[in-house]
């Protein structure tokens, strides 16, 4: 599966690597080796990132699933009793 993101966040990445490397390293980098760069770093690193969202995610649904039964289980057999009990004559 490959991994895209929108293309304004693109934009922003590409802007935000162009501005890492001007502050942080010694050389600059172009619009073109950053965008080249993020997609080395979409295609090696973000199936990782990606599979542990996954993890994550499944996670959560399992104990909301788990939950589900506690969250909507309605008792049953309450019609004599919400009559005001069982063997009671109106």
């Amino acid at each position: 599966m490959t991994i895209e993101i929108p293309k304004e966040a693109r934009q922003e990445a590409i802007a935000s690597i162009e501005r890492y490397f001007q502050e942080n390293m010694e050389e600059r980098i172009g619009n073109i080796a950053a965008g080249a760069l993020l997609n080395y770093f979409l295609e090696e690193i973000g199936p990782v990132i990606y599979n542990q969202a996954v993890t994550e995610v499944q996670e959560r649904l399992r104990v909301r699933v788990d939950e589900l039964d506690v969250e909507v289980h309605e008792d049953e057999f309450q019609y004599w009793r919400r009559q005001g009990g069982p063997g009671k004559k109106r």
